[in-house]
């Protein structure tokens, strides 16, 4: 059966015939020979994080927590300041400030690597610290 019949028959595709010997070249626009296929691989799901990246994202990420303990400072004294009793006002401020730390520790997380960080794995333990922490500052910073 030639290669006309059949593609008449399968309705106009035909796979190439196999290749025993492995293409050299792996640009498919540089390719010299129509009639072999050249294996292109892609790399989906894994991403590479480079030292670099991680050094910046963990920089950032100790500015801000210096910054987070001077607002937990600040709003503790704040809720004093509106009779709250310093005991429960000291604890507001520390559920603020792992609030605002494990919500950074997601943004930063993401932006370094988010194909590797924004797994439910990853993402789901910070959001419920989040979530538990903004519950506790809120019920802790009550009179």
């Amino acid at each position: 059966m030639s290669e006309q019949e059949q593609q008449s028959k399968d309705g106009g595709f035909v796979l190439p015939p196999p290749n025993d010997a492995p293409a050299t070249n792996t640009d498919a626009s540089t390719n010299t020979n129509p009639g072999v296929a050249v294996p292109v691989t892609m790399n989906l799901g894994q991403s590479d994080t480079s030292s670099r990246d991680l050094l910046i994202g963990g920089g950032i990420l100790v500015v801000l927590l210096v910054a987070f303990f001077f607002v937990r400072g600040s709003y503790a004294n704040m809720l004093v300041r509106k009779r709250v009793p310093p005991g429960k006002a000291n604890a507001a401020g520390w559920w603020l400030f792992i609030f605002l730390s494990s919500l950074s520790t997601g943004v930063i997380l993401a932006a370094v690597n988010p194909v590797k960080f924004l797994a439910p794995l990853t993402i789901a333990p910070l959001g419920a610290v989040a979530v538990v922490a903004l519950i506790l500052m809120l019920v802790s910073g009550r009179r």
